[in-house]
């Protein structure tokens, strides 16, 4: 096995970024998460529990999907659609949330924390909670809450207390400053459920591992589909699960390509985009090192996105090293280019997707000219579009 699927070493770096720059008041809640998740991921029960969820629960092995019309679109490639968006709640979301909350239960922890920008998150940990019997507390951005009303619905109907944040740019960085200290005074109850692969180490370790399935599965079904590796494997990229999840069963398969898809918002020019991969600097974010977006001071700076769930001024840890070490490459898409592959999708496959998602699509509709005909392509369709019918019904009428 290579050094790349070993890492995060000890001290949770990938290469240069990860790592713990958090509190003292919660250095001891991570090294009791620490501790325990390094003996869960050992103990055959606890897979085996974890795994029964994912099928029995979850609705997993999610499809892959060929998706011949939008491939023939696309000048005869084979595009297969990893299909989170059929899974319970309505996305990858659901994967994480019921692989902490076991977690939770094993540290008997009463309560569990969340962060949510577009909402499926906050929705996912509502509905394991509920499920486990835990409380839960969900903080969102005010200007989320607006946008992603669905599933504030949701949240609230499965017991969970949606909390509004009203500080900063009211999105989901600022839901991720409100939820670390609520977390700070109540770490002997609570277990904060992070969403993505940020945050300090173990959190990018442990979400990775609970997504994994997601390559694992794409993997197995396209050999079967196929008789061979995928030549390109993409995905959106906010926080970066639901890309790592699919990129990480691959990392070692060098002839397949990885192109993660950023948010681009109106321009790439400061307060306009999420593009972090591509305009970020290193530095420290909600307790990791890694990339973000900030002035020449270190200041954060403010983004701009259509798709709630990408609107992040940071990314993951380990995406930042796929980049340093070019195992990944990085671009970005426009909300409207976004809002387009949409109505495409919806139109070619029936399928309408998240905008998070649509990013993806729309990028392998502008990379499709420069590939050729019958490369296999694998999209991360990381969850369905629901909870942004009324935003895409504003922008493209009807």
């Amino acid at each position: 096995m290579s050094r790349r699927q070993t890492l995060p070493d000890s001290t949770g770096h990938f290469g240069p970024f990860g790592g713990k720059f958090v509190p003292e008041t919660v250095m001891g809640a991570l090294s009791e998460l620490e501790r325990a998740y390094a003996k869960a991921r050992q103990d055959p029960e606890f897979r085996r529990e974890f795994h029964r969820l994912l099928q029995n629960y979850a609705g997993r092995p999610t499809p892959l999907y060929d998706a011949k019309r939008l491939g023939k679109q696309f000048g005869g490639l084979c595009v297969y659609l990893k299909r989170e968006d059929l899974l319970h709640t309505g996305a990858h979301k659901i994967n994480n949330a019921l692989g902490q909350a076991l977690l939770a239960v094993r540290m008997g922890k009463k309560r569990l924390i969340a962060e949510t920008g577009a909402g499926q998150h906050g929705v996912a940990t509502a509905t394991a909670a509920a499920l486990f019997g835990l409380s839960c507390e969900v903080f969102m951005g005010e200007d989320d809450i607006e946008r992603q009303n669905l599933n504030v619905v949701r949240m609230r109907l499965l017991g969970a207390r949606v909390s509004p944040v009203r500080t900063g740019t009211r999105t989901l960085k600022d839901a991720c400053n409100e939820a670390i200290r609520n977390w700070v005074t109540t770490v002997r109850t609570s277990h904060y459920c992070i969403g993505s692969v940020v945050g300090p180490h173990p959190y990018p370790l442990l979400v990775r591992d609970f997504q994994s399935v997601i390559g694992q599965e794409a993997r197995r079904q396209i050999l079967q589909e196929t008789g061979r590796l995928p030549d390109l494997l993409i995905a959106c990229v906010g926080g970066g699960s639901n890309a790592i999840g699919l990129f990480h069963a691959f990392a070692n398969d060098r002839s397949v390509r990885c192109i993660g898809v950023e948010a681009g918002g109106n321009r790439l020019s400061p307060g306009h985009h999420a593009a972090t991969l591509l305009k970020g600097r290193p530095g420290v974010l909600h307790g990791s090192y890694s990339l973000l977006l900030q002035d020449r001071y270190g200041q954060v700076l403010p983004t701009a996105s259509i798709a709630a769930g990408l609107d992040y001024p940071g990314v993951g840890p380990e995406h930042a090293y796929y980049k340093l070490t070019r195992r990944a490459q990085y671009v970005a898409v426009t909300d409207r280019k976004a809002l387009e592959a949409c109505r495409l999708l919806a139109r070619t496959e029936g399928i309408l997707p998240a905008l998070e998602p649509a990013h993806a699509i729309a990028y392998l509709e502008n990379l499709a000219p420069r590939l050729k005909r019958r490369t296999v392509v694998i999209l991360g369709l990381s969850g369905r579009g629901d909870k942004d019918a009324q935003t895409m019904a504003e922008h493209l009428g009807g």
